[in-house]
């Protein structure tokens, strides 16, 4: 039945709970995790735009950008200041992999302030600089950071949130993304004529990595996390907390208890036990969701929105300006899924985006082709460079409120407890993986591509369109341990689930 707009299965097996003060103060700390990702997505395209870090480490960048006779896509297609970018992905994907051990292991909340002490000492190393290694070195770190954060702050989110408002609980993770993009890119602005602005703006990823560990000291580990470590009291303690002093908690903490002990009598290697065919669909979305999310093309370019905004007609200041804006609608298409994911669904929003950011790549495309021709080396006008931009903001709107948010919440809601931390290692890895390649060869591909590159990303983006349409079941309202309903009911993935 729907109750307040939320779809409920009352069948599923729900337990009594409520939003409560305490559940709401603390998944919006544990959230905050996110702004240390987005930060560094944010910060990352706007200093590899400033020009004293350019010629104190990548000055070969500067003599293309001199260079009469180099199109606009080409300028910065330089390896070695992509590596710069994408050294924190090939990190973040080792740290992700060992990252499903430790998170069972110590826990959600440890492994969230593990995870902001390597990024701050990764922050300061970036700040400090002298040389390309020591950028690379603290890259690296940032990736360690990021990978740790990434993983368990999901998964806690998911766990700690009632049923009914899980999807608007998890969402708070890629709202803080967001928020950590806008910051980096009004900074960016603010940092640029500075000679030492690009220490200050690599420097301060300083201030979210204390925000978010500190916050982290604060809050108890999830019920689920803590029952799986035996710290029985604990986590009755946190389950009250969690749901409301007046509601009767023993039977959602009876069935957590029983669950784990169940996992524990098998005592199976959980990345052993994920290969099973009854979790197929399960490891299908752990790569998939990721892969395709980062194939949407977002991510790589939030990281280079004030290169790609230079090369399409904006002078530098008004090209972080661009930036700052399409951070804005980001943000502001994360706050309106909030309100629609738990009343509408995931499938929903995966249609409905999907579709809106293949119109915005395509219009993209035409208008850069029209106006700058096929090799792109005609000016194109400040009008056109506007409405480029409005075009990739229609884009960032529908990414905000589809493959944003649901990037994070689909795999941490999907997996059943004894391979949700390795299912959610997996996707992490896979995000990364992902990321890590096409940050790596992005600008290469725009320069070679040049237009067509955003027709390539719309491809992709009507492929995983009708992917989700085809293949990616509805789980609004289902509790996590009773997720294994919505397989068994999926016109495909029911031959390979079943019965728990």
């Amino acid at each position: 039945m729907a109750v307040g707009g939320f779809a409920v299965d009352n069948s599923s097996g729900a337990f009594s709970g409520r939003v409560t003060a305490s559940v709401v103060i603390t998944c919006i700390v544990a959230a905050s995790g996110g702004l240390i990702f987005g930060y560094d997505i944010g910060i990352s395209g706007g200093v590899t735009t400033m020009q004293p870090f350019l010629k104190k480490f990548f000055p070969e960048v500067m003599r293309k950008a001199a260079a009469a006779k180099t199109n606009m896509y080409c300028v910065y297609d330089s390896h070695v200041l992509t590596a710069f970018t994408s050294s924190l992905y090939i990190a973040g994907l080792a740290a992700s992999l060992v990252a499903g051990r430790l998170t069972r292991t110590v826990g959600r909340r440890n492994t969230m302030i593990i995870g902001g002490l390597t990024f701050l000492v990764g922050a300061a190393l970036n700040g400090g600089a002298e040389n390309v290694a020591m950028l690379i070195l603290g890259r690296i770190l940032l990736g360690f950071g990021v990978g740790f954060t990434n993983q368990a702050t999901p998964i806690y989110l998911a766990e700690m949130a009632p049923p009914k408002w899980r999807g608007a609980f998890n969402t708070s993770f890629q709202f803080f993304i967001a928020v950590g993009v806008v910051v980096a890119n009004c900074l960016n602005y603010g940092t640029a004529k500075l000679s030492w602005g690009w220490r200050l703006s690599l420097g301060l990823a300083i201030v979210p990595s204390v925000v978010m560990t500190m916050g982290a000291f604060l809050i108890s580990d999830t019920p689920s996390s803590l029952v799986e470590r035996g710290k029985m009291t604990q986590a009755r303690d946190s389950l009250q907390k969690a749901r409301g002093k007046d509601i009767d908690i023993e039977p959602e903490l009876s069935e957590l208890i029983k669950i784990s002990e169940a996992v524990k009598a098998m005592n199976e290697e959980p990345f052993v036990t994920i290969l099973e065919r009854q979790y197929r669909p399960h490891l299908v979305m752990a790569f998939a969701i990721p892969f395709f999310q980062q194939l949407t093309g977002i991510n790589i370019i939030a990281f280079y929105a004030p290169i790609l905004f230079q090369a399409v007609g904006f002078g530098s200041d008004s090209a972080l300006i661009a930036s700052i804006i399409l951070g804005l609608v980001n943000l502001g298409s994360t706050l309106v899924s909030t309100y629609v994911v738990d009343r509408y669904g995931r499938r929903f929003l995966f249609i409905e985006g999907g579709t809106q950011m293949i119109i915005g790549q395509v219009a993209v495309a035409c208008v850069l082709v029209a106006t700058t021709g096929v090799s792109g080396t005609k000016e194109i006008s400040k009008g056109y460079a506007v409405l480029v931009l409005v075009l990739m903001c229609i884009y960032a709107a529908g990414f905000g409120w589809s493959w944003g948010i649901l990037n994070w919440l689909i795999p941490s809601e999907i997996f059943p407890m004894k391979i949700r931390t390795t299912g959610q290692s997996i996707s992490v890895a896979v995000n990364f993986a992902t990321t890590f390649v096409l940050a790596q060869t992005f600008l290469s591909i725009l320069c070679h591509f040049k237009f067509a590159t955003f027709l390539f990303y719309a491809g992709w983006l009507i492929t995983m369109t009708l992917f989700a349409i085809l293949f990616v079941p509805e789980t609004k309202g289902i509790p996590l341990e009773s997720m294994y309903q919505v397989w068994q009911k999926h016109w495909f993935w029911r031959r390979f689930v079943s019965l728990p």
